[in-house]
Formats: C-alpha cells, sequence, structure tokens
C-alpha cells in the first residue's frame, strides 16, 4: 500500500499554473490597474443621444402596439428591442454595468446583456415578418446567441490565444445568423407577396451590414484596443440604433401590409 501511494506521489500531473504558462507568456499576466481608460465627453454624448432615441422610439412603438390589431405582435416586438436597448444605455450613461479588462480598459458589460435579449428578438422580428417556421427561427436565434456569447467572453479574456479563439467562434456563430437572415427566411417571405418580400428585403439587407460591422468595432476595440473606448462608444451607438430603431420603423412602415396574411402563429 505504501509503494502505490509513493508512486501516484512520483506520477504527478502538471500544475495549472505550468499548464497556464503553456498558453501566455509574462507579459500578458494581468497587472492592477493605477489608472483605467474610460469613455470621455464625447462618448458619454453618444450614450445621451442613444438613450433618447431609443428611449421615445419605445414609447411610440408601445402605444402603437396598444392601438394595433392584426400589427400587434410586430409592434410588441419592436417595444421590447428598444425599450432593452433604452435600459442598458441608461445603465452605461448612469456609469453602471462595466468593469476593467485586460489593458485597464473600461468595458461595458451591460451592452451585451442587451445585445442577448434584442439581438434574438431581431431575428425574431425579421422570422415573423417572413413567415418564417419556427424550428428556422429557433435556429437563428440559436446562432446569434452564439456570437454575442463569445465576443463577450473573447473580451473579457486575458490570454491572447483564448481570446482570438472565441472571436473565430463569434464569426461562425454570426455567420450562420447572416445566412438565416439572408436565405432561409428570404425563402420563406415570397409566401407573403411582394409588396412584404420587398419590405423585409429592406430589413435584411440592414441588418446583415450593420452585423457585419459589429464584429469590425470589436475587433479594434475589445480586440486589438485600437479604438479608443469613447470612439468604440460612439461607433456601438450608430450601430445601436440604426439595428433596433431603424431596423424596426422599416417594418412597421409596412403597417398596412403587414396585416394582410399574419402569420397564424404569432397573431
Amino acid at each position: 500500500h505504501k509503494h502505490n501511494s509513493s508512486s501516484a506521489r512520483g506520477s504527478s500531473k502538471p500544475s495549472p499554473r505550468v499548464v497556464l504558462k503553456m498558453f501566455q507568456s509574462l507579459d500578458e499576466v494581468p497587472t492592477a490597474c493605477t489608472t483605467i481608460e474610460e469613455v470621455g465627453s464625447t462618448g458619454v454624448g453618444a450614450l445621451t443621444v442613444a438613450f433618447l432615441i431609443l428611449a421615445i422610439t419605445t414609447i411610440i412603438f408601445l402605444v402603437k402596439a396598444w392601438s394595433s390589431l392584426e400589427q400587434k405582435s410586430y409592434y410588441v416586438c419592436a417595444t421590447y428591442i428598444t425599450g432593452f436597448g433604452a435600459m442598458a444605455y441608461f445603465a452605461m450613461l448612469s456609469g453602471q454595468g462595466w468593469t476593467a479588462i485586460a489593458g485597464c480598459r473600461q468595458f461595458f458589460y451591460a451592452r451585451y446583456a442587451d445585445w442577448f435579449v434584442t439581438f434574438p428578438l431581431l431575428v425574431l422580428l425579421l422570422g415573423i415578418v417572413a413567415n418564417a417556421d419556427a424550428p428556422s427561427i429557433g435556429a437563428a436565434i440559436g446562432a446569434i446567441a452564439v456570437y454575442i456569447f463569445s465576443t463577450y467572453m473573447g473580451s473579457v479574456s486575458v490570454v491572447t490565444t483564448v481570446k482570438w479563439f472565441w472571436f473565430f467562434v463569434a464569426l461562425v456563430g454570426l455567420a450562420g445568423a447572416l445566412v438565416s437572415i439572408t436565405r432561409t427566411f428570404k425563402i420563406a417571405v415570397v409566401s407573403r407577396g411582394p409588396e412584404i418580400e420587398s419590405l423585409y428585403g429592406k430589413m435584411a439587407w440592414l441588418l446583415f451590414l450593420v452585423w457585419i460591422a459589429y464584429p469590425l468595432v470589436w475587433l479594434f476595440s475589445e480586440g486589438f484596443a485600437s479604438f479608443s473606448v469613447s470612439f468604440e462608444v460612439c461607433a456601438y451607438a450608430v450601430l445601436d440604433v440604426l439595428s433596433k430603431v431603424v431596423v424596426s420603423f422599416i417594418a412597421l412602415s409596412g403597417h398596412d401590409a403587414l396585416s394582410v396574411a399574419a402569420p397564424k402563429e404569432f397573431a
């Protein structure tokens, strides 16, 4: 019995510290931040403007939802999209929902909480406009959730190789969501007639372009830290307004068309 225990001690496995050093060099070890790069006045201005736009739009959509019949599901979905966005921007504007990440840089995790709700809701909005089936909508929601979760994990990663692994996974998820809204949903929308098909095309291609821009901003902000925090905040604010407010307004500009042949599942 003593022989077995001593041999077990002799064949010790590598410690977690040794394994960790396989993935990172000494200059990547996090150090205590004496100063943190925070958002400046320009960024605060962008947060303010975005919050006001999102808040006012939420009120408009909420009023429309109460007074609509066949279009109620679209207005309710749009209300939650802009409403959660407004909440996130209020949190960031109030100095909440952030922490310091590697490089002593301010990181607003409240933005990712917002995206984890609003991006799937955007997929749902496009899905019900296109009259896509539930499995197709669910698959697209799952893909965009992979993108959001992976970009968040990449943002808070200290080890460089781990950060870029998460970014790669994020791009795979984003690609799946983009294929869904530009191909799968587009095939389904044909059954709703040319007017809805044209409306959907405007929504889908704007969202396609905006969603491609999100990882580009991430690449030079949370990724390489080339952009200042204020520039990052401004860029994300523009993209959030385009994806949440403009896409929702495009959908609801087809108020009359959406009242015809509404998807039964969501009516």
